[in-house]
């Protein structure tokens, strides 16, 4: 009978499981929702998993639904979720004493995508500090909105809920104090809250690979990886297009308000989940903000980061490879560095993966909703499904009217977002015998 080994990839999909049971139990008890008896399983569980996968999809609005306890257990899901169940236990580690040997190490590598074990610690610490910092400031700058609307108390508690939140990229939000599941959206056009959210959002989908990059190299913009520069070149790109795209769509705003929102509409999609132009319903946004915000959850933010899609970095690199093709070129060049074939190889099968994954989640919504009134066409089901699996919380207003089943496929596909799909199905792997080289023989392409 064959031993199954804890390898670095099994402890980290079986960690976020923990997380996610962790959560489950702790939002199921009385005190945790302000439902008679306490919440049904299948919300704690759909919660526990959109916060601890920092997706930001709800089945119940967050500040009228949970209590203040429960809340606080989704924000500590959320901050683990976002920067690494692993980093967490790798900080208590060293708070401890513990000495961080080989395994640690490896469990660490494989948790944030280290390219290799080395400066594994000094990583961790840019890890954290930097985290704390970035909410920190941002939630100070965002009590200078919160305090006025809600008071001392409520104000700071909302500042730093949402600050955690954007700079996780989880999308959960206590607006609901104004209107249920209204997110941002009395925000349109108040600077503080179209700039403060979205440089937090962008700043925790970078990476903490590129942070320790710009930290080492600051301006020297030459001595940057190419990681970085594709990172920040590609990310510029994705912000700056749809903002354009998006201000020119919204036509019925005023110019001040229509570029705000147009950027905050650009940038929450990379995973995040907040909006300040309602998704659905009246005075909703035009079609083409609905399929660009699609393409955006798709891509998300970069590998290493707070955020989930197939990342910056392979739709980079998948836009070079064909750029290279058109171009008659056998290498992807870019910079003056050659990508290495592996990764190419490496982001086509994520990709293929993740359409297959969202492909399959797609067909069970649509089968379970067919005769859901509360569901509209097939672009409500897709622009959810892609929420999911990107981890991004966007929604057009169906989840909290899905079925159990639904409900599941979405759970599920959002918990692939956040581990990754090749992550999750090397985990399923098992070792098997070589075989013997076969055959070559080609098969006829496009």
């Amino acid at each position: 009978m064959h031993k199954i080994q804890l390898t670095p990839v099994r402890l980290l999909v079986l960690g976020y499981l923990a997380i996610i049971l962790i959560g489950t139990i702790l939002l199921i008890l009385p005190f945790s929702s302000k439902a008679d008896g306490g919440a049904p399983f299948i919300d704690a569980l759909f919660t526990a998993v959109s916060a601890s996968c920092v997706t930001g999809l709800v089945l119940h609005d967050t500040y009228t639904y949970w209590t203040v306890y429960g809340q606080l257990v989704i924000l500590l899901l959320i901050q683990m979720g976002g920067i690494g169940f692993m980093t967490v236990a790798f900080a208590l580690w060293r708070i401890g004493g513990r000495k961080i040997g080989l395994k640690e190490r490896t469990f660490m590598q494989e948790s944030v995508n280290a390219p290799s074990l080395g400066g594994m610690v000094k990583l961790t610490t840019t890890i954290l500090i930097g985290t704390l910092g970035f909410e920190a400031v941002g939630a100070i700058i965002l009590c200078f909105r919160f305090i006025p609307d809600f008071g001392w108390g409520e104000g700071i508690y909302f500042a730093i809920f949402t600050a955690v939140s954007a700079f996780c990229n989880a999308g959960f939000d206590l607006m609901g104090k104004r209107a249920e599941f209204s997110s941002l959206t009395a925000y349109s056009g108040d600077p503080i809250i179209c700039l403060t959210v979205p440089l937090l959002i962008i700043v925790g989908g970078l990476g903490f690979f590129v942070w320790q990059d710009i930290r080492q190299n600051r301006h020297h913009l030459r001595k940057y990886s190419l990681h970085t520069k594709l990172v920040l070149v590609t990310t510029a790109c994705l912000i700056l297009i749809p903002t354009v795209i998006i201000a020119i769509a919204e036509n019925d705003l005023p110019w001040g308000e229509r570029i705000l929102s147009s950027f905050f509409t650009a940038t929450s999609p990379r995973t995040a989940g907040f909006n300040v132009l309602p998704l659905s319903g009246v005075g909703s946004v035009r079609e083409v903000t609905i399929f660009l915000t699609i393409v955006l959850m798709f891509v998300g933010g970069s590998s290493g980061s707070t955020a989930g899609g197939i990342k910056t970095n392979t739709f980079a690199v998948l836009l070079l490879s064909t750029l290279s093709l058109l171009r008659g070129k056998h290498a992807v060049e870019c910079f003056g560095r050659r990508l290495d074939e592996e990764n190419v190889k490496n982001a086509s099968q994520f990709v293929a993966l993740y359409l297959l994954f969202a492909l399959i989640g797609t067909i069970l919504v649509c089968l379970f909703e067919q005769n859901n009134p509360n569901v509209g066409d097939l672009t409500d089901i897709v622009f959810e499904v892609i929420s999911a699996i990107g981890t991004v919380g966007l929604s057009l207003g169906i989840t909290p009217y899905l079925c159990i089943g639904s409900e599941i496929v979405l759970a599920v596909l959002m918990y692939i977002g956040r581990v990754g799909c090749l992550t999750f199905m090397l985990s399923l792997r098992t070792p098997s015998a070589p075989s013997a080289t076969l055959p070559m023989e080609k098969v006829r392409i496009g």
